[in-house]
């Protein structure tokens, strides 16, 4: 396991309990380097909407439990956020959730001098993600998409 995921799983684990106690549940964690900075984030969801006090009920929650962890030696910022309303569809749980609704996937290399689709999630496997569009179904293999996210309808 690398050190990104040991600490994402670590992180993951503390976070359980804290978001049964605020009610929430736990739609991701990501440990990542920007720039010169680490960032340790967390997502939480529920239902009705993420509010300001949610995130802020479950950041102090956790930054106490990181710090009594003390797991990760890099300085880090903590944040915790809603996925938002255009979230990126990482993990099986999450592309389950967004069957039947609009996508959009972006390429690493264009097919068809193209990079990024859209269309309805119609299936996804281990391997390929299938989109309905107007003229026909689209098949991706999963290692091609750099990125696969709800699409903003306004």
């Amino acid at each position: 396991m690398s050190r990104r995921a040991d600490y994402e799983s670590k992180t993951e684990a503390l976070l359980m309990p804290i978001a049964q106690r605020w009610g929430v549940s736990i739609y991701d964690v990501e440990y990542v380097k920007e720039g010169s900075e680490y960032y340790l984030r967390a997502y939480i969801d529920k239902p009705e909407g993420v509010t300001i006090q949610d995130c802020e009920n479950v950041s102090r929650a956790l930054s106490d439990e990181l710090d009594r962890e003390d797991f990760i030696p890099d300085a880090y910022i903590l944040e915790v956020s809603s996925p938002g309303l255009g979230r990126t569809l990482k993990k099986d749980k999450h592309l389950q959730a967004a069957l039947g609704q609009q996508v959009e996937i972006r390429l690493f290399k264009a097919v068809d001098q193209c990079k990024e689709f859209a269309g309805i999630l119609e299936s996804f496997d281990g391997d390929q993600i299938t989109i309905a569009q107007e003229q026909g179904t689209r098949t991706f293999r999963r290692g091609e998409t750099a990125l696969i996210r709800l699409a903003l309808d306004f």
